[in-house]
């Protein structure tokens, strides 16, 4: 150990001891730093904080007085509970040692936590006005919920009471399809899971949701403080789907509250700000159904009082009915003695020519006048016929126009009849009656039924829907394919009964 120490020259051994080059007298020193330092706790606050393309993180620390340069490895900055930070004041934990190029002392951090509950809350506040700065706080970029979700995507752990809480709520409010993505919300790797958990509700890995809930108990500020990641909160601004922040009480406030779509104060809160209530809307709906109805039978009367009074200013089809038979009864009147007046008149002017020539020619006349004058006897017989057939047409039309209704009233009950035995059969072969039964039926992501086990492998996702189209999602277990069915016993054949022989 020896070549160790270091000897004044004007010691009396001077001239006998070896001289140390710069580089074995700043290796003895960076020895002797290292032994008697190897494990270092510092306080302090970070100031010029340097981020090389290489990866590792320099920086100073410094209090009131004095000041020591700090360097993080590469492979020791994504491991470190919280990230350097200018202006930070943090405890870190290391081993003191020396950078011979230019004769100063160093430490090599290996771990880093915040001094207090202050300089976490100081730190917040400066994350807080940096994105504010960017814009991620604008009311305007926030978009709005969707007003009947049919999946639901929640964050958070898988046990405890949130996720309890957050089921029963939506289950008593909106059923709907609720997808779980299990996550830590405590301690250095719940950021990093809460941002792939987010990523891959986006990604199509599962069934896309219509909003995301982001949810934890409450705690301390420590307990907390996973939620005011940077990386995280720009994660949350970043998201494609509508994100509601349930983190804490209502009193707790975190980062992602501020970027997210919405707030809740509870995780009961922001089930109830995803979902509608499905009663109000059952009732909300009926009201309009008798709206509805109210209105419609208003707007009918209203129509009918204008038809009726409209009516009221038309002559009855009766009376026109009435004048036109009466006009027809006078003209058939006039007929028969226009019809001999006109005969007479002809006669007349006949017999006048006639008389002309010679006598033996008024027989011809006379003939011809027999001739037209039975002609207008037979016409006017045909006359008188058509209109007793007709009068005798009218007289039965009441009586046709009830055999009409009752003809239409067997038609309309026939095919009520028809209509019912529709209506059972199709209730009969309803594909969801079974799960009135205590069945389920199982389904592919896809919507393709499972008809059998054979066509289920080990892995398969498998959709299980039962009564009252609540859905779970299961994955096959390993296995191999599932046995065969029991092959059914073969019935006995009925008895053949005798054939019953002919009455005739």
């Amino acid at each position: 150990m020896s070549s160790d120490l270091f000897v004044p020259p004007d010691s009396p051994s001077a001239s006998n001891a070896a001289p140390y080059s710069v580089s074995e007298l700043a290796g003895a020193l960076k020895r002797t730093i290292e032994q008697a330092y190897d494990h270092v706790r510092l306080r302090g606050e970070i100031s010029k904080v340097t981020r090389h393309a290489s990866g590792h993180v320099y920086l100073t620390l410094k209090d009131d007085r004095a000041a020591i340069d700090g360097v993080i490895w590469k492979g020791q900055v994504p491991r470190l509970q919280t990230q350097p930070d200018s202006g930070l004041e943090v405890i870190v934990t290391g081993r003191i040692t020396t950078f011979p190029a230019s004769s100063k002392y160093q430490i090599v951090i290996e771990q880093m936590e915040v001094a207090g509950v202050g300089a976490l809350l100081a730190q917040l506040e400066r994350i807080k006005k940096k994105l504010h700065a960017e814009g991620l706080f604008a009311p305007e970029r926030k978009r709005p919920l969707p007003f009947a979700p049919r999946t639901i995507g929640v964050i958070t752990s898988p046990t405890g009471a949130v996720i309890r809480d957050i089921l029963h709520r939506i289950r008593d409010r909106w059923p709907c399809r609720v997808i779980v993505w299990p996550v830590l919300v405590q301690g250095d790797q719940a950021a990093p899971q809460v941002i792939r958990a987010l990523q891959g509700f986006q990604s199509g890995d599962v069934v896309r949701p219509d909003v995301l809930i982001v949810a934890r108990g409450g705690g301390s500020v420590e307990d907390l403080w996973p939620f005011n990641d940077e990386a995280l909160a720009r994660a949350v601004a970043a998201c494609a789907i509508p994100v509601i922040s349930a983190v804490g009480h209502e009193t707790d406030t975190t980062l992602i509250d501020y970027v997210s779509d919405r707030r809740a104060p509870t995780p009961t809160g922001a089930a109830e700000m995803a979902t509608p209530v499905l009663s109000e809307l059952r009732a909300f709906v009926a009201d309009l159904e008798r709206r509805r109805q109210t209105c419609f039978g208003q707007s009918m009367q209203r129509r009918q009082e204008r038809v009726a009074l409209l009516a009221r200013a038309l002559p009855r089809p009766q009376e026109l009915i009435d004048a036109a038979q009466q006009r027809l009864d006078f003209a058939g009147h006039r007929l028969s003695g226009g019809l001999m007046a006109n005969l007479n008149a002809h006669d007349t002017a006949l017999t006048r020519i006639v008389a002309r020539f010679r006598p033996g020619l008024l027989e011809h006349p006379r003939r011809l006048k027999s001739d037209a004058l039975a002609q207008l006897s037979q016409r006017a017989d045909r006359a008188v016929t058509r209109k007793l057939a007709l009068s005798a047409s009218h007289a039965r039309l009441p009586d046709l126009a009830e055999r009409m209704q009752a003809a239409m009233a067997r038609a309309l009950a026939l095919r009520g009849e028809r209509l019912g035995a529709l209506e059972q059969l199709r209730v009969s072969l309803d594909p969801d009656r079974p799960l009135n039964l205590g069945f389920a039926r199982v389904n592919r992501p896809d919507g393709a039924l499972v008809a059998s086990p054979q066509g289920v492998n080990a892995g398969d996702a498998l959709v299980l829907t039962f009564k009252g189209r609540e859905t779970l999602d299961v994955i096959a277990g390993p296995g191999g394919d599932a046995p065969p069915p029991p092959k059914a016993k073969p019935r006995p054949a009925p008895a053949v009964k005798p054939a019953q022989g002919s009455l005739f």
